[in-house]
């Protein structure tokens, strides 16, 4: 499961940027994916939704936004470009790295994609790069104006229509698609990089991935889309290859995926994971989400603060209980315990009626199997109480807050 934030971010320009943030609900991501979408789209395109998902999905926050002028973004699309469309993944990356999310991973379809391999020589945090459906060159897409390129060049501006959409189209647009260096960009990328395209597709060519895959260095990778459309609407087609570019990327990911820290050990870090109550959860080796029910106002992505104190209660208790009977040969084969906590007014509560407030009561009860005596089963009850987590709860706990301080 994920969670989906409104992501704004100011463009080159000073025109405002729309996206959406996809972060994943089980896992506290350490770095994030950039998704460009093609030309004409936008961030709620088939393609760019789905292939974010699926990203995020698999641990990655993924940015998908929309291009100047496109969308819910701000500026003026006729006036707009490549260059403006590489100005805008540019800034999105500082967007995102200041967010505390550097974009290891930039992939783009069609057009977007022939952005991002031109953006990623400016993004330094970047290790790897997956088109989809790409063009070589960048002017590609004036192939598909017709006869409108010759009235742009002679009145400065004219009209196209693209899949049945009108798009008024500036001169500028036309001069920053033009003599782009796309070549000299995929030779000197110095990045792994994933060329992901369709054999059947009728708007970007075939010949477009090999022109690009020949003109990459090692490490690189083809996979073919067979029976793919070029916008990736067909069921599954998009999911497939965010699932495929997911695998080949996490060897290049491994050490943010699966980042361990030595001097975080005994120390457990709370972070707030969006929505109303949802937490991320984080030890030196484990992440995971608390949230709160529903029905208070949580989306139940995980458990509750008080689950988590039963769970910590619960598990030392067995824990205690199995390593006691291992080392006394006692014939223990499972140990099954619930717990419940309530904050009633108890019958053995001395100072209630003094200070009006109720004690904190914990039920345990504690099912021991296997082939062991009644005075074993007594002793190992005896020996639950001992748990380091239940001294701590009954014991003079004090807890010292402090501020930490940017």
């Amino acid at each position: 499961m994920i969670a989906t934030e409104k992501f704004t971010f100011t463009g080159k320009d000073g025109q405002t940027l729309d996206g959406r943030l996809e972060m994943p609900l089980y896992s506290k991501p350490r770095a994030a994916a950039l998704f460009a979408h093609c030309f004409t789209c936008t961030k709620n395109s088939h393609a760019a939704t789905r292939v974010a998902s699926a990203l995020a999905a698999k641990g990655l926050a993924v940015l998908r936004f929309d291009f100047t002028g496109l969308g819910g973004s701000d500026g003026d699309f006729a006036n707009a470009g490549f260059a403006t469309n590489v100005e805008d993944l540019i800034a999105a990356a500082k967007a995102l790295e200041e967010r505390g999310l550097p974009p290891v991973l930039l992939v783009g379809h069609s057009l977007g994609g022939a952005a991002v391999l031109a953006a990623a020589e400016q993004v330094p945090q970047v290790r790897a790069v997956a088109t989809l459906n790409a063009p070589y060159d960048a002017a590609h897409v004036f192939e598909h104006f017709g006869d409108a390129v010759d009235d742009i060049e002679e009145d400065g501006e004219g009209e196209v229509t693209l899949a049945g959409r009108k798009f008024r189209i500036a001169r500028s647009f036309l001069e920053q698609g033009r003599d782009q260096p796309q070549g000299e960009r995929i030779a000197n990328l110095g990045l792994p990089l994933m060329v992901m395209h369709t054999p059947q597709d009728e708007v970007v060519g075939i010949e477009n991935a090999r022109l690009i895959f020949e003109k990459a260095v090692h490490p690189k990778s083809f996979v073919a889309l067979d029976g793919a459309d070029h916008l990736l609407t067909k069921p599954g087609c998009a999911e497939y290859a965010a699932n495929m570019i997911a695998a080949w990327a996490t060897p290049f990911l491994s050490d943010l995926t699966k980042e361990r820290r030595e001097d975080f050990a005994g120390t457990v870090e709370v972070s707030t994971a969006g929505g109303k109550f949802a937490q991320w959860v984080r030890t030196a080796n484990h992440e995971f989400i608390a949230d709160e029910p529903t029905d208070i106002g949580g989306s139940d992505h995980g458990p509750t603060p008080y689950d988590l104190l039963m769970a910590a209660l619960g598990t030392c208790t067995s824990m205690t209980i199995k390593m006691y009977a291992d080392r006394k040969g006692i014939a223990l084969d499972n140990v099954r315990i619930e717990l419940e906590h309530s904050r009633d007014h108890h019958t053995d509560c001395i100072d209630c009626e003094k200070s009006g407030a109720p004690i904190q009561v914990i039920d345990r009860a504690i099912e021991l199997s296997g082939d062991f005596t009644e005075e074993q089963r007594q002793r190992m009850m005896e020996i639950a109480d001992m748990c380091p987590v239940h001294k701590t709860l009954e014991g003079d706990l004090h807890i010292h807050s402090t501020a930490i301080l940017d």
